[in-house]
């Protein structure tokens, strides 16, 4: 007897293939075929082996058990684990497979059933139980444990690399850094699977509002990037959530490749013109380091796209653009008047006129998606920290006309409401300490990420009146508007600010001990002022 050791080459004699996506299949099996290795399968992938003209050996056979139970019982038998478990290198290993008349199995390729795919489709709560996987798992995890003596494949595209190997030499042999390579994606794929699997149970069918004392973070490498926020750091994209429209299924429909910062402020874009979409009218967003320099509604994407360039013109050269429906040929147009990084729109395929546009343009970046996100979905969001990370619920909550509470004595009009909701859309995707200002519909002014609420408010005053010189006006922007803050105003001052600013009406959440003190500056002043009783802090 030879003893084996992690490092030694694999050489092939039993291959058990047992697959839901068949996708190369069969070309492998014939590959394997072609070199003398013997194949074992089980239900549908044996007849789609044999029906290419392959020999194949039902794992029946090999069991001396019939599959039963509608297929959930077939290789969970000692005859496959102990094929796969089998440790060459044991003397009692071989007697006790002598034995019993276990056969090694030498390489198992496997993948498992579409569970995530079917609770994605909206499938009931019985097929998606049905669609969960325990053979495949057992035999993944039992083959990658012992990847010292066998070999495991559970991605297709791994297939072409397989082939070379065994094409390589005089037998079909695995090297031993492949067979790692391969054991540590085995592994990765049955926990990325429980994952999905105790996600879905513990959501669907026993959800609690008590936070889950263990969670497990999973998702599918979608893209390598250049570097992360910088450089000097690795990075790339990871897909998690299948369910939500936006970049995780978006395409890169023209422009150069996609970066950490262009994927991270696409995401908020979307996010943001996702919730204006309830406006009811073309809506654009323009996204500056994850920020908005710009959000407006119009009559056209042209015109939305326009008003929230306006804003902040200096801040929008280099930015991220969104618009809440199939970009058309005249925003297409005004987007490439400027630098623009990226666009992204809902659309699974862009017209040929707007291509056209863009492709003189070949850097920009252009996403299109197959819908827009769900802002009312809930969700879970993580933030690392030093030895941990932090989970919370999406902010999901939206607030209507029906939530607002009217605490001056003077009431907003239904024109001042309108702006007010605008703006406190956008304020709630502004970093904090927020305060935009808006006016007919779009944004005119955004102050983020000050460690001051009154400091937000100048800053997003003295942009406005940048903005309104830049354009030719003497007027600044905020003359007339309304403005939103994220969180409540602890004294009047910041108040008092966005009043001097030009701002005639306040949407806030209140909740302020200084409420009284801040509600007397509005009255003081004739402005009108709503609570909703909802904070959007953005950290």
């Amino acid at each position: 007897m030879t003893d084996s050791s992690v490092d030694a080459p694999l050489t092939l004699t039993r291959a058990l293939l047992s697959v839901a996506n068949k996708r190369g299949i069969v070309e492998l099996a014939e590959a394997l075929a072609r070199r003398g290795v013997e194949l074992v399968s089980t239900g549908g992938t044996a007849a789609a082996l044999r029906e290419a003209g392959l020999t194949v050996v039902d794992v029946s056979s090999l069991t001396g058990f019939p599959e039963m139970m509608e297929g959930r019982v077939k290789t969970l038998h000692p005859m496959v684990h102990g094929g796969l478990l089998f440790d060459r290198a044991s003397a009692s290993h071989h007697a006790d497979a002598e034995q019993a008349g276990i056969a090694p199995i030498d390489l198992l390729v496997s993948n498992l059933y579409p569970f995530a795919q079917t609770v994605a489709s909206g499938a009931d709560a019985a097929t998606c139980i049905e669609n969960i996987d325990i053979g495949g798992p057992a035999m993944i995890r039992a083959a990658a444990k012992n990847h010292a003596h066998v070999g495991v494949v559970v991605d297709p595209g791994d297939y072409p690399a397989l082939i070379a190997a065994i094409d390589a030499g005089d037998a079909p042999c695995l090297p031993a850094v492949l067979r790692t390579k391969l054991a540590v994606k085995a592994f990765t794929l049955t926990s990325a699977y429980d994952a999905a699997v105790s996600g879905w149970m513990r959501e669907t069918l026993a959800p609690t509002e008590e936070a889950p004392s263990r969670l497990v973070l999973a998702g599918e490498k979608r893209l390598d990037l250049r570097y992360g926020e910088n450089p000097h750091q690795r990075a790339a994209f990871y897909v998690a959530d299948a369910g939500r429209h936006g970049v995780g299924t978006s395409t890169l429909s023209q422009g150069k490749a996609l970066s950490y910062n262009n994927l991270s402020d696409a995401d908020a874009a979307f996010e943001l013109v996702a919730e204006l979409a309830r406006f009811g009218k073309p809506a654009c967003v323009i996204i500056k380091h994850a920020n908005p320099c710009g959000a407006a509604i119009g009559d056209t994407l042209e015109q939305a796209y326009r008003r929230a360039h306006a804003c902040d013109p200096v801040s929008a050269f280099g930015g991220v653009v969104a618009f809440d429906r199939p970009l058309d040929a005249a925003a297409a147009r005004a987007v490439t008047e400027i630098f623009t990084e990226v666009v992204i729109a809902p659309a699974p395929e862009p017209v040929d006129e707007v291509l056209e546009i863009f492709a003189e343009k070949p850097a920009l970046r252009l996403l299109s998606t197959d819908a827009l996100p769900d802002p009312a979905a809930p969700g879970r969001v993580w933030r690392q920290l030093a030895g941990g990370f932090l989970a919370q619920d999406r902010d999901a909550r939206l607030v209507q006309r029906s939530d607002l509470r009217t605490v001056t004595r003077r009431a907003p009009t239904p024109r001042e409401i309108d702006d007010l909701l605008l703006a406190w859309t956008v304020a709630k995707h502004v970093k904090s300490n927020a305060i935009v200002y808006a006016k007919s519909g779009a944004t005119v002014g955004v102050g983020a990420g000050q460690m001051s609420r009154v400091d937000s408010a100048r800053i997003a005053a003295w942009k406005a009146k940048d903005a309104a010189a830049a354009a030719g006006s003497e007027a600044s922007l905020t003359k007339g508007s309304v403005v939103a803050s994220d969180a409540f105003f602890p004294f009047a001052d910041g108040l008092v600010t966005a009043i001097e600013a030009g701002a005639a009406a306040v949407i806030q959440p209140g909740g302020s001990k200084r409420d009284d003190e801040v509600i007397a500056a509005a009255d003081a002043a004739g402005v009108a002022m709503v609570f909703t009783g909802v904070r959007h802090f953005r950290h």
